[in-house]
């Protein structure tokens, strides 16, 4: 049975991570439903660098829906747009208290999980420039990605980790070593 994950999104998402993770996490046989966190009910959102991304469901649909991992990208003010998704903040507690894993990039793990507690005593990473604002985690400013088995949180520091940052999804999803195939064949030999 393929494993169930939410990838909510909104205006000023990064695109390259948005597009990255949704990918990397299909090929590895994840049932993945993107949501939009628009407070118009909208499904389409311009990313970060205008991208157009239209969204599987509003984010309203999702409620009540187990998932097996919640994984938000970053990019600004995209970060700030899903921080005040209440429905999204709702389904992020419900994670937590549940014991399954959630994930963030970039601006994410600062502005979203951080400012709602969701990082209290969690050995994290996240943007540079936003570091000065993971209040409450065990921050590791020197990792880009960093995994929390015991908290289950995966957390990442920006763009240019986005291809690792879903390997290491699809691991918390399938088993240690699991992103190997996709890396194969996605050619991303540095993985290897």
């Amino acid at each position: 049975m393929p494993r169930q994950v939410l990838i909510p999104i909104a205006d000023g998402s990064e695109d390259i991570e948005v597009v990255t993770i949704i990918d990397t996490l299909r090929r590895a046989g994840a049932q993945v439903t993107v949501a939009s966190c628009l407070p118009d009910g909208n499904q389409a959102i311009t990313a970060s660098q205008k991208t157009q991304i239209t969204a599987d469901v509003h984010i309203e649909a999702c409620t009540g829906k187990p998932f097996h991992l919640i994984a938000l990208p970053g990019g600004m003010p995209g970060a700030e747009n899903l921080k005040g998704c209440k429905t999204l903040i709702k389904l992020l507690n419900d994670q937590q208290k549940a014991g399954k894993w959630y994930a963030a990039i970039c601006a994410s793990p600062a502005i979203v999980l951080a400012q709602h507690g969701l990082l209290d005593n969690v050995h994290a990473t996240c943007y540079p420039s936003f570091m000065d604002q993971m209040e409450g985690a065990l921050p590791h400013p020197g990792n880009t990605i960093v995994v929390d088995e015991k908290k289950r949180v995966i957390t990442a520091q920006g763009p240019g980790n986005a291809m690792g940052f879903s390997f290491k999804l699809v691991d918390a999803l399938y088993g240690k070593d699991a992103f190997r195939p996709i890396a194969k064949q996605m050619i991303a030999d540095w993985a290897l």
